[in-house]
């Protein structure tokens, strides 16, 4: 636990900094998973659009520092690649 005044406000702040990245996280591993199904039913539309969702939600977690912006684009090149080849 903190001892100092700051230590505690840190402590809070970085709780509602995890709460948040948690949900932003989750709800990148949910489009994603809407991304795989749809490549595994070999379904080209539904898969173009779950990408396009993807990448979106990629780019905005990246710019908001949830996730590194490296992750983001390795991310996006191999769901592309999957894409591709449907």
């Amino acid at each position: 636990m903190p001892t100092l005044k700051s230590g505690w406000k840190r402590m809070r702040t970085s709780e509602k900094s995890r709460v948040k990245n948690t949900s932003v996280k989750t709800n990148i591993k949910t489009v994603r998973a809407k991304l795989f199904a749809a490549v595994a039913a070999k379904d080209k539309a539904a898969g173009e659009k779950a990408y396009r969702e993807y990448c979106s939600l990629l780019d905005k977690s990246a710019k908001k520092g949830v996730i590194r912006k490296n992750m983001a684009v390795r991310r996006k090149a191999r769901a592309a690649e999957m894409i591709r080849a449907l």
